[in-house]
């Protein structure tokens, strides 16, 4: 398993899809999954410290956590089948449970769990971005710096 960081989210035009960018933490590939609006949407408020007035699902579940007294310890991407993603969450009290990565994502980011991605997943869906090309990765972060979670339709 390797490591992974939240780049951000975008919408890949022109199927005004979302998507979420993960990078190695220690390499130089980038893993894009393509998740729903309002997944889209909770990552982006988590990034941005966007705190709702009542909470989301994933504020939520995240409190619910809490209140059992159970700590989320990672996320792991563990599969792409069939082009779909698969992840587990990974629980203190070492209960694991199946979960859409978006999901996922969204609330690692909000507990502060470390994401993980299997190295098959790696090598069949990441892309190695070369040094010479961080700069359209740049363009990539400062696009993502310019959007906000209204952008992603109602977040329900």
């Amino acid at each position: 398993m390797k490591q992974m960081e939240v780049v951000g989210v975008r919408v890949e035009m022109p199927s005004n899809q979302p998507i979420v960018l993960l990078k190695e933490t220690d390499g130089d590939r980038y893993l894009p999954i393509w998740i729903g609006a309002v997944e889209a949407t909770a990552i982006a408020f988590a990034q941005q410290g966007v705190l709702p007035a009542r909470p989301l699902t994933h504020d939520l579940f995240r409190d619910v956590i809490e209140a059992l007294d159970v700590q989320l310890n990672t996320v792991n991407i563990t599969a792409l089948r069939e082009g779909i993603f698969f992840a587990d969450l990974i629980f203190s009290n070492g209960v694991e449970v199946s979960a859409r990565p978006s999901d996922s994502i969204a609330l690692a980011l909000r507990t502060g769990a470390a994401i993980f991605a299997s190295e098959d997943v790696l090598e069949e869906a990441g892309v190695s971005i070369p040094d010479e090309q961080e700069d359209e990765v740049e363009k990539f972060r400062e696009f993502l710096n310019t959007i906000s979670p209204d952008d992603f339709g109602r977040a329900g």
